[in-house]
């Protein structure tokens, strides 16, 4: 069974609902460079989406994660399943089974250059809010 068949209908129902929230809650403190990955056409993707950011610095990005789980318990319910990268801050990790947020510092993302990884995938990216 791969992770489609597995997958509730109430996750497939709110994936573009759940990104959104993940998004705004990226923009309500200020992570930039915001880039929503849509995979669910690749064959070889673990996971529907990856939404991608920037912090400024790690404590920005421990609380871009920080308000995106609060973000999503409110409107969802959904607790991660898995965060990692909390200690340093560099890259943060939240995983939603379907949705996956990578928030980095700008070093950390340049150096990792995630964005490329599934760069032919359908691509969504959002202007950075003052």
């Amino acid at each position: 069974m791969n992770r489609k068949d597995s997958a509730t209908v109430q996750e497939v129902d709110n994936l573009e609902a759940l990104s959104a929230v993940i998004v705004s809650a990226i923009q309500d403190v200020k992570g930039i460079s915001i880039v929503k990955m849509d995979l669910r056409e690749m064959p070889d993707a673990s996971t529907d989406m990856f939404i991608i950011c920037t912090g400024k610095s790690t404590t920005q990005v421990k609380g871009i994660i920080d308000n995106v789980e609060r973000k999503v318990l409110e409107n969802f319910g959904y607790r991660p399943n898995h965060v990692e990268g909390q200690e340093g801050g560099h890259w943060v990790l939240a995983d939603y089974f379907n949705v996956l947020v990578h928030a980095f510092t700008k070093e950390k993302r340049e150096f990792y250059k995630l964005d490329s990884l599934w760069s032919d995938s359908k691509v969504t990216r959002y202007e950075d809010l003052d």
